[in-house]
């Protein structure tokens, strides 16, 4: 789920620090071989860790990684939700994935997909079938955001016009003339339920890994999502075919109401929330407007956020969850000024600052790389307990 937009531009890849190199292929939340052998981590060391890598740092109820150790009252509740509610959210959340396969698999009969730089898509055709695939898609994706405990989102509007406090970093001055729909959508990313909100919302587009094509069931959804694909574990040039891709999908958009809109995650990786990462210029290289919106998962017991946790687990904690919160924040759309259009690395640096302000997010200058070392450390840790 995490989209990294490095890879769709390879120039930004100098500025950021590298991986350790045997972690490329390796998940983010796996312990080494055993035959490393870890040495755990002293508590002041790990308490140092969570102060220097805080944006990857989980503070709910459940713990580190969330294998903390739970009061008794928790773990009753945790047993009762997984022998009632869970089967009964995975049963509907089965249900409705299925329906929606269908209901695309009837939409894209006897109809070719549209094939572009070694893509495919269904997001580019037109009439009944197009706006049943989307009229549908974001009821069912609302539909199961409520099956998993999202009963109420809470949505604000950021509005320039009333609040009339834009700073001149944001004040459109030089309102361009090109005024109108934005090229593409800019969101913070805290979890994979990110997706399931902006389909329910916006139907957008993504940048998904290419295997993701060949799922069952959301392999043909990616596709009617008009998906965008790259092959991370490819060292090749396809990143910059995959580049041109997405900046021509944005302009697309941006000049076109009918084109599907592309949704990107600058960050490149997750976060607990609270904080926004530095952003991939790939998503700013095209000079179209963007919309920002900014996602929040208030909780109470369990976070949402996938920061710092196994897959597995998280999935578990959050099928076991009775209630969850999101509460979604759209600012107006951001029009670049002439400098911005000329250095992307100021254009994605605008728009982080202004989300960090009026989202009241903190800004970190750690990436993926130390997300990689921090949960290295975890695991090392936890390991030998």
């Amino acid at each position: 789920m995490e989209s990294e937009l490095k890879d769709l531009n390879p120039k930004s890849a100098s500025h950021q620090q590298p991986p350790p190199p045997s972690d490329d292929a390796r998940p983010l939340l796996k312990p080494e071989d055993s035959a490393a052998d870890p040495q755990p981590l002293p508590a002041a060391t790990l308490e140092d860790l969570g102060k220097k890598y805080a944006a990857y740092v989980r503070n709910d109820v459940y713990g580190v990684m969330g294998r903390g150790e739970l009061p008794w009252t928790e773990k009753l509740l945790l047993g009762i939700a997984f022998l009632t509610l869970v089967p009964v959210r995975v049963a509907v959340t089965l249900a409705i994935l299925v329906f929606y396969y269908l209901i695309c698999r009837v939409c894209t009969l006897f109809s070719a997909p549209n094939r572009e730089e070694e893509q495919e898509d269904y997001a580019h055709m037109g009439g009944w079938r197009r706006a049943v695939i989307v009229q549908s898609g974001r009821f069912l994706s609302r539909a199961m955001l409520f099956v998993l405990g999202f009963y109420w989102i809470k949505e604000t509007y950021r509005n320039p016009d009333v609040d009339g406090n834009m700073t001149s970093e944001t004040e459109c001055k030089d309102q361009p003339e090109e005024s109108g729909r934005p090229g593409a959508i800019i969101s913070n990313h805290v979890s994979y339920l990110d997706i399931l909100y902006h389909m329910s919302s916006s139907f957008p587009s993504f940048v998904a890994k290419r295997s993701v094509a060949k799922l069952p069931l959301v392999g043909l959804i990616s596709k009617c999502l008009g998906c965008v694909y790259v092959q991370r574990e490819s060292k090749s040039s396809d990143f910059k075919g995959v580049s041109g891709v997405v900046n021509e999908r944005v302009r697309e958009a941006h000049q076109n109401r009918s084109a599907p809109m592309m949704m990107l995650f600058p960050e490149g990786t997750t976060t607990n929330g609270d904080f926004l990462l530095p952003f991939k210029t790939g998503a700013f290289l095209s000079k179209a407007p963007v919309l920002p919106v900014i996602l929040r998962y208030p909780y109470q017991r369990f976070s949402p956020a996938w920061d710092s946790i196994s897959g597995v687990r998280h999935i578990i904690f959050l099928l076991c969850q009775f209630v969850h919160y999101l509460e979604v924040m759209r600012l107006p759309v951001y029009y670049p000024t002439q400098q911005e259009k000329d250095d992307p690395k100021l254009y994605a640096d605008s728009v982080r600052r202004l989300m960090a302000r009026e989202g009241k997010l903190i800004l970190s200058d750690i990436g993926l790389a130390e997300k990689r070392v921090y949960h290295a450390a975890l695991n090392g840790s936890l390991c030998q307990q």
